[in-house]
């Protein structure tokens, strides 16, 4: 894994070392988009964000962005409390922080999700969620793809472009509900690109077909 976005955060050499021996290897199975390369994304972008702000504990960020989706493979419509769980039952991860600093990471894994029906507890699950927030327009449209084929193998083009416009559409149309709560340049490029493919079918059509060829 390339750990530099990991370095430029200066986490604590302990708590850096046991999770990339223990915690995300166990992302090297997951086919969904929420793998490695995921977490290093969010990571790189959790920096960034902490960069803007004052007193951000490093470590504290660095451990929820670590554990935010290992739960993804197993239960992705309940993947953030799964997941919040999983944190909560390492005893060993729990050494590092204070009973505080652990629920604080609880809570931000558990509000990172775009469609939680509320806002983030912290500024750190504020973090997380603008920070896994896709801005790839291509990386989502491959993901949408790979779901569908796994999920509903069955289905037709046409249905497979219909479930397709309209799960970006409830996601990142005029109303969608995925929601940011940091400044965010790179995603305000995205939500730019992605509602101007959703404003012409024909157009979402033929860039949908050529990513997924």
């Amino acid at each position: 894994m390339n750990q530099k976005a990991v370095l430029e955060m200066k986490i604590n050499n302990d708590i850096q070392q046991y999770i990339t021996t223990n915690v995300l290897p166990q992302y090297s199975d997951d086919t969904s988009g929420h793998g490695i390369a995921h977490i290093e994304y969010v990571m790189r972008r959790c920096k960034a964000f902490a960069d803007q702000l004052d007193g951000i504990d490093p470590d504290v960020l660095y451990t929820a962005a670590a554990y935010h989706d290992l739960a993804h493979k197993i239960d992705k419509r309940n993947h953030e409390t799964l997941s919040a769980q999983i944190f909560l039952q390492d005893e060993a991860i729990k050494q590092f922080f204070t009973d505080d600093e652990i629920i604080i990471i609880r809570e931000a894994i558990e509000d990172h999700r775009a469609s939680a029906d509320h806002k983030p507890r912290s500024v750190y699950g504020e973090i997380l969620s603008s920070a896994d927030r896709s801005t790839s327009v291509n990386e989502f449209l491959q993901r949408t793809h790979q779901y569908t084929l796994k999920h509903f193998p069955e289905s037709t083009q046409a249905e497979i472009l219909d479930r397709a416009i309209n799960h970006a559409s409830e996601k990142y149309g005029s109303n969608g509900y995925a929601k940011h709560y940091l400044p965010d340049p790179e995603y305000d490029d995205f939500i730019k690109e992605m509602q101007l493919l959703l404003n012409d079918t024909e157009r979402f059509t033929e860039r949908y077909l050529k990513v997924n060829k």
